[in-house]
């Protein structure tokens, strides 16, 4: 499959390797700084530029780590008519009854159990797990080595920083952000900011 890649940041790069791993070719990246160079993708234009090219590509991968303005890009993508197949790095192991949606990207590592469900544009980062019966909203990050046990419910564009723990049946709400480390045993309101051992406000 030949993609194209939305950014050429940190992120996109690893994202570029998990797509690379899996036998795609990534063949040009937007992104809004003039410089930005991906491995052996060149810069092709702009965000914006993406936007109005995207049917030149079998598909179009999210490269951008920041939670709203992924799910902004992920929305004008799909109104555009743009394909945002659902990336599995081959290290990565994904229960056959999981559902990922439009954009994800699971990264090595990672493991997604069953009746999970992802939203569109969510990463499951390097070596994090989201265990039975979990559900993310859209563009929910779980961060390295983050772990989810079973029935959680993570809001829209909710952060789960790297090494954190969440409890199950735990609701974790829209925009929230857990920090890294913290081991969350209650529910989080929509954009609050916890962390600790148990975790707390901030």
């Amino acid at each position: 499959m030949k993609v194209a890649m939305l950014g050429a940041g940190g992120h996109a790069r690893v994202v570029a390797d998990a797509a690379r791993a899996r036998g795609w070719k990534v063949v040009a990246c937007y992104d809004d700084d003039p410089e930005a160079l991906l491995a052996e993708a060149p810069r092709r234009g702009a965000l914006a530029d993406l936007l109005s090219e995207a049917h030149l590509y079998e598909g179009v991968l999210l490269g951008l780590g920041d939670n709203a303005l992924r799910r902004r890009w992920l929305e004008r993508l799909l109104q555009a008519g743009a394909h945002l197949p659902a990336l599995v790095h081959p290290f990565a192991w994904v229960s056959p009854s999981a559902v990922l949606k439009e954009g994800v990207v699971v990264m090595a590592g990672a493991i997604v159990q069953t009746g999970a469900v992802l939203g569109g544009g969510c990463i499951v980062n390097t070596g994090a797990s989201v265990d039975h019966d979990c559900r993310l909203g859209a563009c929910v990050h779980v961060a390295p080595g983050a772990r989810l046990a079973g029935g959680v419910q993570v809001g829209d564009g909710a952060w789960i920083g790297i090494g954190a723990c969440v409890r199950e049946g735990v609701r974790i709400g829209e925009g929230a952000l857990v920090a890294a480390g913290a081991a969350v045993v209650a529910d989080v309101p929509d954009g609050a900011r916890v962390g600790g051992v148990p975790a707390r406000p901030l």
